[in-house]
């Protein structure tokens, strides 16, 4: 997604070039032109303009090397900008054809309009890098073929179903990318490609490989991930220059024991097929991973009967990025999606073929219902039909980022039921530190999320009684007498513990303790027809024989009240030695009506903002409620730095992040040789889920087109372990007269609950600041961007996409690194 601004400063270089007439006219800084790069995928109308350009001729444009333009044009109208690249563009090295910048409604990247390259393109006689992803190519255009000095060719996220032999005529290919594709076969002439170093062919529908391929003698990297291959060629054995190698999720049942043997390879990536057996050089190999194989099953048993004969194996679908259904029979099958969720619909699953729907989802606050204490670690999958019950339940796996911290919490998968949020039984599955699988049991469809909570207890309360302990902090219990309840209620606690240092900075008070906070849920009526009682440990370091109990104080929170209340005299304290109890006949007096329904035998029910909360103080502190409420956000909130970045190559593009605190550093010597700009702001705390914005204060407008811009600033909601970077293009129109009101006036406050943030300058290069014009006191070529909080948004809909959804499509779309960044 990208900002642009449509008009002042284009218009003004388009007058320009029209009003003079002398040789020098063209000389004039060009907003989109930096050096020899010329940047148009981001201008409405970017054929248009390059049209007029080629039109005027002007001296920049004689220099210009590399090419980005949008293919989400007009077909007409992108074809004769195309065919006046030969002659107004000759010394063309590197040529971007993509689509890809424009959204649906879901967020997904939509495919440009580009289906053909006119012949004359054959003419580029300089052009080394040609990239056409995110296009509508069903064949490859006949000029792509004669392009004999080309070194790169990038074909992701097509409709190509086949490539020509022609193709194997390129000298100097170096790098082909054909990802996300409907490749079902290869031209055995892409053996013959001598110089080719990295191919990746991973997301296409391919089930064999010509034995040709072996003849790639030069080749350094090959991915064929999330095919169909059922068996490999054993000329692949002649690869001697491989070093990756790359072949998950496909069918295989073997591989050629003598891929051991190639003597550079340093990764053999086996995971998600069909392996029962391998050759030992393979099986004890370090670089090889097989994860996700029945290795060491024995083989299904031969059909004792002609019945059982009938009956095939359950079908493996593997889905492309372009295919959003898939049907699944009474047979059963095993599906992996394109975003990496796996599903297993067991055999009998359903009684008639059915077809499943799906989705990827941004994480919306509306469909991500956190507790306060709660972290978000993946985003939400959408499964169609909803409600549809299966007759055996489906397996769901999904992939999260691994959480921060994990002591005391757990990962739990979260899902929709009715008109309500809860929780699933959930098991964890490691592939690799850093690729996590969460595992659960689905009988129906709905929303599904991967998030990080404190451990949650649960029980079912009934009229006999009963005990519900803390797992994670056994001294942490509630007991329920006989009588308590007419009809069974289900009870669920989480049991939150805050760092005693942490206490003691913010009281000043180096004695000063708490115990762990407590929090309680439960359906039915509010209140217990026999006194609960409920027992917590004691603060850290107190016991119940030295402690003075005029500093003991029992405080309680349901909202909305502001505050927290001291019930110490309300109750009556028993103390022993280690803990102190006390009893109530009810939690809380307002109880959400989505939550009065006991929820499904496998869900667990959400502890939700306004479930109470009891907290056993020890202070010399007279009046703790106030002291209470920031503690009680100081645990729920993450330290994070706001970073501002300008693109070397494009000065006018502006990398925006958000980052935890202890990422920052790496992430700046990442961005080191693409980026430049200031240091990282004060750190600012943030809640998880709360939204902010930036605004650009002066020289740079927000094109206000952007579903993620209200009132002129980008919004953006904080999620602390899902990758909060998204790249966004600002490019600069009219100068503001003044700082925006809400800016100013947050500045201006700087108290505690201020809505201001921070504010970063951008230091704008001396050839851009100069065509801002004069006689305006905006400061030596810097512009700020002020960011703001405004706290927490249950319905905002534009969020903070993480890095791996910005950048496909400004990616090749494949596993492999692209050599030409232009």
């Amino acid at each position: 997604m990208a900002a642009t601004v449509e008009g002042p400063e284009l218009e003004a270089a388009a007058a320009a070039g029209d009003a003079s007439e002398d040789s020098d006219a063209g000389s004039r800084a060009l907003p989109f032109l930096g050096g020899n790069r010329l940047s148009l995928d981001l201008y409405p109308g970017g054929c248009q303009q390059l049209l007029h350009l080629c039109v005027q001729q002007p001296l920049q444009l004689l220099q210009v090397e590399f090419l980005r333009l949008s293919t989400h044009e007009d077909p007409q109208l992108l074809e004769a900008t195309l065919a006046q690249l030969p002659q107004s563009l000759s010394c063309l090295r590197s040529l971007v054809l993509k689509g890809g910048q424009r959204r649906d409604t879901l967020g997904a990247c939509l495919r440009g309009a580009l289906t053909n390259l006119p012949a004359g393109l054959s003419g580029l006689a300089h052009l080394a890098h040609l990239d056409l992803s995110f296009n509508s190519l069903e064949t490859l255009p006949a000029c792509v073929l004669q392009m004999r000095g080309l070194g790169a060719l990038l074909l992701s996220h097509n409709c190509l179903s086949e490539l020509p032999e022609a193709l194997g005529a390129l000298p100097a290919l170096t790098f082909l990318t054909v990802t996300h594709n409907r490749l079902q076969t290869l031209p055995p002439a892409l053996g013959a490609l001598s110089t080719l170093q990295r191919l990746d062919l991973s997301q296409n529908l391919l089930d064999t490989l010509p034995p040709e391929i072996g003849g790639l003698g030069s080749l350094l990297e090959l991915n064929l991930a999330s095919n169909r291959l059922q068996s490999l060629p054993a000329s692949l054995a002649g690869l001697r220059s491989l070093r990756l190698l790359v072949l998950h999720s496909n069918l295989l049942a073997s591989v050629p024991a003598d891929l051991a043997r190639l003597p550079l390879l340093t990764r053999l990536d086996l995971r998600d097929n069909q392996l029962r057996d391998l050759p030992p050089e393979l099986l004890d190999a370090p670089f090889v991973r097989l994860q996700g194989n029945p290795l060491g099953e024995a083989s299904p048993d031969a059909p004792s009967s002609p019945v059982a004969a009938l009956i095939p194996e359950m079908p493996r679908l593997f889905l492309t990025s372009d295919l959003d259904s898939f049907p699944v029979t009474p047979r059963g099958c095993s599906v992996t999606l394109a975003c990496g969720v796996r599903l297993q619909f067991p055999a009998g699953a359903t009684a008639t073929p059915i077809t499943i729907r799906y989705r990827l989802l941004l994480p919306e606050p509306g469909l991500v219902p956190l507790g306060p204490h709660d972290a978000l670690l993946s985003h939400v999958l959408e499964l169609q039909p909803h409600g549809v019950a299966f007759q055996q339940d489906v397996g769901l796996w999904l992939l999260f980022t691994p959480p921060q911290a994990r002591r005391c919490r757990e990962v739990v998968v979260r899902t929709r039921n009715d008109n309500s949020w809860g929780d699933l039984e959930t098991y964890l599955e490691e592939e690799a530190p850093q690729r996590l699988w969460a595992h659960c049991q689905v009988p129906h469809f709905s929303w599904f999320l991967v998030v990080s909570r404190p451990v949650s207890n649960a029980c079912l309360v009934p009229p006999e009684g009963t005990l519900l302990c803390s797992s994670g902090h056994p001294g942490v219990k509630v007991i329920f007498p006989p009588g308590a309840t007419e009809e069974p209620r289900r009870v669920s606690m989480q049991v939150v513990r805050m760092a005693g240092r942490e206490l003691q900075a913010l009281l000043g008070e180096p004695e000063a303790a708490v115990s762990p906070l407590l929090c309680l849920s439960q359906s039915g009526p509010p209140s217990f027809l026999q006194p609960v009682t409920v027992q917590l440990p004691l603060p850290s370091g107190i016991t119940g024989l030295s402690l003075d109990r005029s500093r003991l104080h029992l405080l309680y929170w349901a909202p909305p009240a502001a505050t927290w209340d001291d019930i110490t005299a309300q109750v009556v304290l028993e103390l022993t030695h280690l803990y102190a109890r006390f009893q109530v006949t009810h939690f809380s007096w307002s109880v959400p009506p989505s939550f009065l329904s006991p929820p499904p035998p496998v869900c667990t029910a959400l502890l939700t903002p306004s479930s109470p909360r009891y907290w056993l103080w020890y202070t010399t502190k007279n009046c703790v409620g106030g002291l209470a409420r920031k503690a009680w956000e100081r645990l729920r909130l993450h330290r994070v730095n706001l970073i501002a970045l300008q693109r070397r190559r494009d000065p006018e593009q502006v990398l925006l992040q958000c980052l935890p605190r202890n990422k920052v550093d790496a992430t700046l010597r990442r961005l080191l040789e693409r980026y430049r700009g200031p240091e990282p702001s004060d750190t600012v705390e943030m809640f998880e889920g709360e939204e902010f914005f930036a605004a650009f204060e002066r020289g740079i407008d927000v094109d206000a087109d952007r579903p993620d811009c209200v009132e002129g600033r980008i919004c953006f909601v904080f999620y602390s372990h899902l990758k909060n970077v998204k790249e966004v293009s600002f490019y600069r129109g009219a100068v503001p007269v003044r700082v925006p009101e809400e800016a100013e006036a947050a500045r201006q406050r700087k108290g505690a609950d201020a809505l201001w943030m921070a504010t970063l300058p951008i230091k704008l290069p001396v050839g851009l600041r100069d065509s801002r014009g004069a006689g305006q006191d905006r400061g030596p070529g810097v512009t700020r961007v002020t960011w703001w909080s405004w706290g927490w948004s249950p319905g905002l809909n534009a969020l903070f996409p993480s890095n791996r959804d910005f950048e496909g499509p400004r990616g090749h779309g494949g596993g492999l690194a692209s050599p030409w960044h232009p």
